[in-house]
């Protein structure tokens, strides 16, 4: 039996490392914006009832007159994020419905991510409660202090996490109502709070291909893997906002 889905996908952040006039969420990467990228991955899929954007309140006017039309199509709803992740996740929780069954917590930044990573990753989250993509740790990894080298760590079992990261509708709330009992400064991703309840967190493994855009000179690289991959057909309704005005 097929999962309601519920996409939170956040496009709030500061982008203080991207630099620019532009935020990295709304940079053009192979001709669309990055975050309407992540959009589309969710808002095409049959499981996906419902896709929330967190944006920033100064960037209200920008999304609404830019890329509303066509967001009100696909039946996105946008919301205002928080100051921090954890604060838009909050925000965006209080929109999701009565009747989905998982919650995915997506980067808008984070255009990159298959079809294939999401249908594995919905599935994983579907039989376990709790799942994340992630890719094995290829590179060496130092400890440093002082500018110094103080320890080579042992790579063997790292991974680094990435997104979407899918959780039971409920759990992710618990989660959400544990938060003031943590640090909040030491959380990085949704799958801590999920370890913090003492809940087991799958993990489907990915590769370096799912990269989160950061910096500018990312934006490069992520338009080299999206060219790379063979194109596939459209899917869902062609609406009158088509994709060259996205």
């Amino acid at each position: 039996m097929s999962k309601n889905v519920a996409a939170i996908i956040c496009a709030a952040g500061a982008s203080s490392r991207f630099g620019g006039k532009r935020k990295k969420a709304f940079a053009d990467v192979a001709g669309r914006a990055v975050f309407l990228r992540s959009v589309e991955l969710f808002s095409d899929r049959e499981d996906v009832k419902q896709v929330l954007l967190g944006i920033a309140q100064e960037d209200e006017e920008l999304v609404s007159v830019k890329w509303g039309p066509n967001l009100k199509f696909f039946g996105v709803k946008t919301f205002i994020g928080g100051a921090e992740r954890f604060d838009t996740i909050v925000n965006g929780l209080e929109l999701v419905r009565d009747d989905i069954d998982l919650i995915a917590v997506h980067d808008a930044c984070r255009c990159c991510v298959t079809d294939k990573i999401i249908d594995e990753s919905i599935a994983a989250a579907a039989e376990s409660g709790a799942a994340i993509p992630a890719c094995p740790v290829t590179a060496t990894i130092k400890k440093v202090k002082d500018n110094v080298i103080a320890e080579t760590v042992d790579r063997s079992d790292l991974y680094e996490a990435q997104t979407p990261q899918i959780f039971s509708a409920d759990l992710l709330k618990k989660a959400y109502d544990n938060l003031e009992n943590l640090d909040k400064s030491s959380i990085s991703d949704d799958a801590q709070l999920i370890e913090a309840l003492g809940h087991e967190v799958t993990i489907v493994e990915t590769d370096s291909s799912n990269i989160k855009i950061t910096r500018a000179s990312d934006t490069a690289i992520a338009e080299a893997i999206i060219k790379s991959r063979p194109k596939s057909a459209a899917k869902g309704p062609i609406g009158p906002y088509i994709e060259a005005q996205w």
